[in-house]
């Protein structure tokens, strides 16, 4: 597939330099990239004004480095037994994890069940989104030493490509349009179906905290690209900046410690805030 145009929005932020603009590109997902530098918060905040439009919802995705697919983690795998392995591990979740829970989901709420073995890490075909562009940029700016990206999806488009409703589903009303999802393979079909937004049910104060939202993959294309979200692109947050990003992310209430709710990262918030670690 031919690679999108760089999209240049007018405005007055510096413009990514050429080199670093193609090396990006090589590896960055296969959607345009809007092609600014950002050096604070100021400028991220402009960069996504000129391009997104008010009256529109928008996702977005912040990876550490810019190379990372926009696939799932069980989707991931070069051997679809690999694939097929990992998708069938939530039944194994259901299994040992319900006695482990205060408030189990029931046992033919399959989706809340994918939804809470993706929050603790399990493989699926679940991709994390946030409604924040703040959050998005915080993860983007993880890893300090490598150039990141924030990605940026509109999830009623990419429905009315999928499935000709433009609309983002909802986990209860639209359990029947989910449902067969949640029983395909690992591997990867010409006709199979395409990957579409859902909102999940915010039963977690993570998935509160961070806004929360889904892409549910399947089994047309496992990694989502321009052709099956024409309003995908993504902005690129180079390693120099991350710093000066990190620390004005925090002066907005965007932190470790604020955005995970468990003891642990505040404990990791506090040691590397003062330079314990």
């Amino acid at each position: 597939m031919q690679r999108p145009p760089t999209h240049t929005p007018m405005n007055n932020l510096p413009p990514l330099p050429a080199r670093v603009a193609k090396r990006i590109r090589a590896k960055a997902p296969d959607c345009p990239m809007i092609r600014l530098e950002v050096t604070n918060l100021s400028d991220f905040v402009a960069a996504f004004s000129s391009v997104l439009s008010p009256n529109e919802p928008f996702w977005f995705r912040g990876h550490a480095e810019y190379n990372w697919e926009l696939k799932p983690s069980a989707l991931r795998y070069t051997d679809p037994a690999k694939c097929e392995q990992a998708l069938a591990l939530v039944h194994e979740f259901k299994r040992f994890a319900e006695f482990k829970l205060d408030k189990p989901p029931g046992t033919t709420e399959e989706f809340k069940w994918w939804q809470l073995a993706q929050h603790y890490g399990l493989p699926t075909r679940l991709l994390d989104w946030t409604q924040s562009a703040a959050v998005a940029l915080y993860f983007a700016c993880q890893h300090e030493d490598k150039d990141g990206i924030v990605v940026v999806l509109n999830p009623a488009d990419l429905n009315m490509t999928a499935a000709r409703q433009r609309r983002v589903f909802d986990a209860n009303a639209d359990a029947n349009l989910i449902a067969p999802y949640l029983n395909l393979g690992g591997a990867q079909r010409r006709n199979g179906k395409r990957t579409i937004a859902i909102h999940p049910t915010w039963n977690s104060e993570r998935i509160i905290i961070q806004q929360g939202a889904f892409t549910l993959h399947g089994s047309r294309a496992f990694e989502l690209d321009f052709a099956q979200a024409p309003s995908l692109c993504y902005l690129p947050i180079l390693s120099k900046n991350k710093p000066t990003l990190t620390i004005e992310l925090e002066r907005i209430g965007i932190s470790e410690m604020t955005i995970f709710p468990e003891p642990e990262h505040v404990c990791s918030y506090l040691k590397r805030h003062h330079k314990l670690t």
